[in-house]
């Protein structure tokens, strides 16, 4: 387990992050997520040593970091760079060897990657030869090379067709289920919301909101519910215990009112339509952070004017 406990970095009068914490278990995909500028990536820098936070630790396994830690790691940038003049197996190989990888095995294990990617041909080609997604390819394959036990990814699907993000996810698949532990660090809440297992949001360089995603969605549910139906329904609008959000021919969305039962609702509608489908409506992870923003502002607020 990776464990990130009261992070501060303070630059003259800015405070970066303002004493962040969280845990980060091994198989699952921990996302840290918030707008640009929030801090994400001044804690992913931190973690990767290179800058270092004004006070706060890091300690992987039990044990507090040191040197050797960072050869474990594994990192995609978000802003992606490769000597471009040098040939592809010499750089996938240079940066395994970075990681204290032997030089035999290095340029072994950079063959083996680009026959796993599919893009072996282009072992000899120069980076500059390569198209803008292979290039984005090498560098992915830079940062798994030398086997990571940390996988960081910054914006990792940033440049990739699908074809290729389909890709990734296998790989990362494969990662979590030998026991890895993979932070994926975006702005975009729809990939993170379809991707992560565990979530940090922050904002301001703030702890918003963080958890198992499962729960945080339970957590801030509503009482939305999506109905496919046949037969005449115009009876759901007088029921007094439903907000109606929608109604068409054969599709309903309704809220139900404090203390109303989903249970009840749906009995009533069984009793008098064919329902095909009757879902609850999760709450999207963007409103659920926009909520989260809101509430910690009132109570900021509410603490100034006491």
């Amino acid at each position: 387990m990776l464990i990130v406990k009261d992070l501060i970095k303070q630059y003259s009068n800015t405070t970066a992050l303002n004493g962040i914490s969280f845990e980060v278990k091994p198989g699952r995909i921990f996302g840290i997520l918030g707008p640009n500028g929030a801090g994400k990536t001044t804690t992913i820098r931190i973690i990767l040593n290179i800058i270092k936070p004004t006070s706060g630790s890091i300690s992987f396994k039990g044990k507090l970091i040191n040197k050797n830690f960072y050869n474990i790691i594994g990192y995609l940038p978000e802003e992606r760079g490769l000597y471009r003049k040098s040939k592809v197996i010499n750089i996938i190989s240079y940066f395994a060897q970075l990681k204290n990888i032997k030089s035999s095995t290095a340029v072994k294990n950079a063959h083996a990657w680009l026959e796993r990617i599919g893009i072996s041909k282009y072992a000899n080609s120069k980076i500059e030869e390569l198209s803008k997604g292979n290039q984005q390819l090498i560098q992915f394959i830079v940062s798994v090379v030398h086997n990571p036990e940390i996988l960081i990814l910054d914006e990792p699907f940033s440049g990739f067709d699908p074809i290729n993000q389909e890709l990734i996810r296998d790989v990362i698949s494969e990662f979590l289920d030998s026991g890895k532990i993979v932070i994926v660090s975006t702005h975009l809440m729809d990939i993170a919301e379809k991707l992560c297992s565990d979530i940090f949001l922050i904002n301001n360089g703030k702890e918003v909101l963080s958890g198992d995603m499962n729960s945080i969605k339970e957590k801030f549910g509503t009482k939305i519910y999506s109905i496919d139906f046949e037969g005449d329904a115009s009876f759901i609008a007088k029921l007094p215990y439903l907000e109606i959000l929608n109604l068409t021919k054969n599709k309903a969305e309704v809220k139900l009112k404090p203390n109303a039962d989903a249970h009840s609702l749906l009995f009533t509608l069984i009793s008098q339509l064919k329902i095909n489908q009757f879902e609850k409506v999760e709450p999207s992870l963007h409103n659920i952070f926009m909520q989260s923003i809101h509430q910690n502002n009132s109570i900021y607020y509410e603490r100034l004017s006491a």
